[in-house]
């Protein structure tokens, strides 16, 4: 009796989120599928970033924009290594067609690199796909940025 009243409250909680997850752990077909759906919030907390299918992460803090209806943040590359880690600037939001669009700058000033991305359906806001584009060199690079956690330490 406990273990289905538990089930029951668990499903219900997580149907009224809106993000429940169906047997076998699979998404519900009732989280946005695209990110114009999504409130801007969804998008504050902390991410990982991986590039080109690698392991290596790079580890995303995004917050509240304070100009405009979109985030700003940072970008943390090889953290784990003093010597070689690189902190970039992130500002960005979630254009016309619903990609996540969001420019990188080394500087502060002059952008270094430009990522485009849409929200992997069923995932309810926590996965996003798609291209980064160096602007030094013009090369792109397949993305895949992953929530980890909520907007503690809005920006």
């Amino acid at each position: 009796m406990k273990a289905s009243l538990a089930a029951l409250l668990i499903g219900t909680v997580g149907a009224l989120s809106g993000c429940a997850t169906g047997p076998g752990g699979s998404s519900d077909p009732n989280c946005p599928a695209d990110a114009r759906q999504l409130p801007l919030q969804s998008l504050y907390g902390r991410w990982e970033a991986r590039f080109d299918n690698l392991p290596a992460v790079a580890s995303v803090q995004l917050g509240k924009h304070p100009d405009y209806d979109g985030v700003r943040g940072t970008i943390t590359r090889n953290a784990g290594n003093r010597a070689k880690a690189s902190v970039a600037q992130l500002a960005g939001d979630v254009d016309d067609e619903g990609a996540l669009s969001i420019d990188e700058s080394l500087d502060g000033h002059a952008i270094s690199g430009v990522w485009s991305g849409k929200l992997l359906a069923g995932s309810c806001g926590r996965e996003f796909r798609g291209t980064w584009r160096d602007a030094t060199d013009e090369s792109t690079h397949p993305f895949v940025l992953n929530k980890t956690s909520g907007a503690e330490g809005k920006q």
